[in-house]
């Protein structure tokens, strides 16, 4: 793991989540797109080297929409970027920690994306980010 690629934050609404986001960086969200094989919506923002996923569900039986249930709005996960996916997929299962995915999925912001339980992780979500080329 390189470096934190971003941090994930659930939210209720984009519309509203992104108005206050721009005000707290002073700066507006520099890309949204909706990935709907996960039923989520995301607005990403800079801040420095820093960089914040806002993430709205799409349809009530999303991860996101379950997690505001259960949770609350809210930090949803931390995501680290990876050279090689699967090679770090296969690391990890090997100290013991769970994959949630078996292969590498097609994530938002050009990414390939996996995660690994919360229950092996200390609660935390983790997700693994590879740039697409």
């Amino acid at each position: 793991m390189r470096k934190i690629e971003h941090i994930g934050i659930a939210v209720k609404s984009l519309e509203t989540s992104n108005l206050l986001f721009e005000k707290l960086f002073g700066a507006p969200s520099y890309k949204q797109e909706e990935v709907a094989s996960e039923g989520v919506k995301t607005s990403f923002f800079m801040n420095g080297p820093n960089k914040i996923e806002l993430l709205e569900a799409t349809n009530p039986d999303s991860p996101i929409a379950k997690f505001i249930e259960k949770k609350g709005e809210g930090i949803h996960h931390i995501a680290f970027d990876v050279q090689d996916i699967v090679a770090e997929m296969k690391r990890l299962q090997e100290e013991g920690f769970v994959l949630l995915n078996e292969v590498p999925k097609k994530g938002a912001d050009n990414k390939l994306v996996a995660f690994l339980h919360p229950k092996t992780t200390n609660g935390v979500l983790i997700e693994l980010c590879q740039e697409i080329e």
